[in-house]
Formats: structure tokens, sequence, C-alpha cells
């Protein structure tokens, strides 16, 4: 079968206008897709230059030219199962940063480039002490940032027009913010002046951003098919669901410059990026997180078959409108134009997603995706919401560690554990062990037990599940 390689003639090479730090899957069904949609509808017109920050052995992108398959496979807006395969042409060249450093900097001297993307992981945008302006590379990204700015700041004489714009998709919190400062730290430890220093803060603009698709990456073991219906063979074709939402914390300037005047992308620009991460994690993660416990204690394996099952998505469709977005400071039809959205995610008929992988470190989990919108709830309300404290007696059944006759594999710190084993040895105190679990305050952060009717409400509910089962009790809490 002939290998997929870029054809001159249809295959453009665009002129170098990104810079992207990382070759992984995630940019590459991410940003790079939409790059490429912009490069097609609008006149964006960018091609990408991929640095590979690591070494690492696998082959590069060169051998097929920078081309590969995007597989896009969810639910679209009208609800329809869908595959969309995609020939991502926007990728030049990749450029490894050991072996080829001289290369990358060079980049720098490019006067149409514009932009600097990455993912170097959660640990890529951190300080290491023991990089150097001589290291050639040093070992931190943010290092290599700084020497890269610096060959371009004397490369055009601190020209102000020659600033790139930042969109690290690093998932840390403020991103673009922790990306600039670290690069301030290399520029003034190594003495690189003043007058550099203020031509990064003031001719280059640091984006945060939040980044959403769920990308599972070369699917390895669909290749022989997939490639028969394709007609060539791909070996970096990505896998990615339909979903995806990108939200840059930038001036409203960048909307005009990523074109999004052209073209509809379901890309934000936005003054303050806070609401949508309150957003997702309330909403996409919330949802996780409350239907782990719920959906696993029903004999449901599977998220897909969780939210098809006939009492778990009705139980988790009211914890969502009902009680978290409320509590949420956003307007209501984009809250709720997002939960449709996650809930078509969860459906997608081409993820297998276990309940018991998203169940790692659930207490931590239920504490920062969960607990600040039960606690809005009952101060706003003046009551505690039913379904949010369903799912926290849910969450104390599920860490007793049994389903059935089957133990359940649990997995969190070992203090959060140890409890639960306790706990589980003594049922006939069920009520004060529901009370313990409630005022672990050091965990919580507060006494839960001392909020109007939730121990109450905590315990009846633990009850029903231990005497009726999940799914009856599920059917009792909807009456």
């Amino acid at each position: 079968m002939t290998l997929l390689t870029r054809d001159p003639s249809i295959h453009a090479i665009r002129p170098e206008k990104v810079v992207q730090f990382g070759e992984g899957n995630f940019l590459r069904a991410f940003v790079d897709w939409q790059f490429d949609l912009l490069n097609e509808l609008t006149d964006f017109n960018a091609g990408i230059t991929v640095v590979r920050p690591i070494d690492a052995g696998h082959p590069k992108l060169d051998t097929q030219g920078g081309v590969y398959t995007a597989l896009i496979r969810g639910i679209n807006e009208q609800g329809e199962s869908v595959a969309e395969p995609r020939v991502i042409t926007s990728v030049n060249r990749e450029v490894m940063a050991y072996g080829e450093y001289e290369e990358v900097l060079k980049i720098a001297e490019n006067p149409e480039l514009e932009w600097v993307v990455s993912n170097t992981t959660e640990a890529g945008i951190v300080y290491n002490d023991q990089d150097t302006f001589d290291a050639f590379p040093p070992v931190s990204f943010p290092a290599k940032v700084t020497q890269f700015l610096f060959r371009r700041f004397e490369f055009f004489n601190g020209a102000q027009d020659m600033g790139l714009i930042f969109l690290p998709c690093e998932l840390i919190d403020a991103n673009g913010e922790a990306l600039k400062e670290i690069v301030l730290k290399y520029a003034n430890e190594w003495q690189l002046g003043e007058t550099f220093c203020d031509w990064i803060m003031t001719a280059n603009t640091f984006c945060s951003t939040l980044v959403d698709r769920i990308v599972t990456g070369n699917p390895k073991d669909e290749l022989s098919e997939l490639e028969t219906a394709l007609g060539y063979q791909d070996n970096f074709v990505v896998a990615a669901e339909y979903f995806y939402l990108f939200v840059i914390q930038g001036p409203k300037w960048l909307e005009s410059k990523l074109k999004l005047d052209q073209l509809d992308l379901n890309i934000k620009v936005v003054e303050d990026i806070t609401p949508y991460k309150q957003r997702k994690v309330g909403i996409l993660n919330g949802a996780h997180t409350a239907m782990v416990p719920v959906a696993y204690l029903c004999g449901i394996d599977t998220v897909s078959e969780a939210i098809n099952d006939n009492d778990v998505y009705p139980f988790l469709n009211r914890l969502l409108e009902d009680e978290v977005i409320p509590s949420l400071d956003m307007d209501k039809d984009e809250l709720l134009a997002f939960k449709d959205s996650v809930i078509d995610r969860f459906k997608n008929p081409y993820i297998k997603h276990y309940l018991l992988s998203i169940a790692l470190n659930s207490m931590t989990k239920f504490k920062t995706r969960l607990l600040p919108q039960l606690l809005t709830f009952t101060e706003q309300q003046g009551t505690p919401p039913k379904h949010l404290c369903f799912s926290l007696a849910a969450l104390y059944c599920f860490y007793l560690g049994k389903r059935g006759d089957e133990e359940i594999p649990l997995s969190d710190d070992q203090h959060l554990l140890d409890p639960f084993t306790a706990w589980r040895a003594h049922p006939e105190m069920q009520a004060s062990n529901v009370k313990a679990f409630l005022s672990m305050s050091q965990h919580w952060g507060c006494d839960l037990a001392e909020l109007p009717n939730l121990e109450a409400l905590v315990t009846g509910y633990v009850s029903n599940i231990q005497t009726l089962g999940m799914r009856a009790a599920i059917q009792q809490l909807s009456k």
C-alpha cells in the first residue's frame, strides 16, 4: 500500500508563521487541525515548523513530508455518529532540538514568524536552575524560549513589530503567565539586558489558554481496516473526538488575527479564562466524578453505558441542570449548551472510557470539582442539593470497596483509604461512620456535617443504597 506523503501539486508549503514546540498527538489533532482548516477556508496561510523539544527516537514527520491524517470521530451537532478523516497539510517540517538546535534558533530569524505554540506536558513550563545561556540546548522549555527570543531580538535589533504571540497548551493554570514569568527570570539571571526584558514584555503577547479535546492517539488496533478504507498507509494517523474547544485569554485583536470573522471555529478569545475553567471543571470533570460511583455500583463499567442507562442518565442530567449549572457564574444558555455537548461526548461510540480509570483519586476530585457547587447551592438555597448529596453518599459506598461480591480496586492516597477500612468493618455503626466521613475537615476544608440538613440527607441516601441497592435508590430519589 502506498505511503501517504506530501504531493507538492496539492499540498502547498506555506509561509513559516508558526513554530510549535511539541510533536505529540494532542497538538497534531488540535491546533494543527484547526490551523489546517484556517488555511483551507480563510487567508490565514500559515505553515507550521514543529520542534521536537526532547531527545526521542521515533521517526520525524518529515518522513511523510509533514502530512498525516487526523481522524475525527464522535457525535456531531445533529446527534449523528460521524467519522471524518482529514489529511493535515499545515505542518511543513519537523526540527530536532537535540542535534539540530542551530536550525531551531534560525527559525527565530524569519520575519514572517508570528506564533509560538507548545505542549510540553504539565512539567514543561518549569524553571531549571541548571540551565545556562551557553547550553545548546538547555533542558527546560522556557530556557529554550528565552534563547529563541534573544536570537530574534538581536537579529531584528529589538524591533517592536517582531514580537511573537504565544499559545501554550500545557495543562497548568495561567500557562501563558507562567511561561512569561520564567522566561523573564532566565533573561535577568543570564544578564541579557534590561532592553531585552522590556522587549519581552512589550513586543510579545503571552496568552493563557484552556484546551479541550479527547485525543486517543494512533488507533493501532484499527490500522489495517483504516488504511484499507483510506487507500494509503499513514504512520502518523491520529484519532480524536468530534468536540473541541480552544479558549484564549488575550487581546481582542487576536480574533481577526486568527480569521475568526471568516471561519466560525470553536475558538474563543476572552478577557478572563476563569469562568471557562470553572465550567469545564464543574460540568465536564464534575459529571465524570458524580457519575463514577453511581454508575459503577449499578453494575456499569463504561461512560457510554452509563450515559445510555435509563436510571443513571436522568440522575446525572438533573444534577447538572438543577444543581451544578445554577452554581456557576456564566450565561445559563451557554452552560446548558456546553452540558449538552458533554453528554454527546460521553455517548461517543468510538471511545471506550472505563469508569474505574476515571475513579482515580475520586475523593480529591469530588472536593475540587463538585464540592464548590454543593457549598454554593447550599448557601444560595438554604438547603443542600439532593443529587450532589446522593453522589457524595455514593462516593462513600464506593470507597467501602465492594460491588456485590466483587472487590473494587480503589486507587487513592492511603490516608484517605484507611478510614474506610475501619468503617467497612463496622457496618452496624453506619450513621456515625457517615458523620466521620463528612467531618474529614482536613480533606474537605470544612466540616460538612455542620451544614444544615446535609448529614441527615447523606446518611439516608447511604442507607438506601446499602439496603435497596444503587438502582432502586436512584429511582426512589427521582420520585
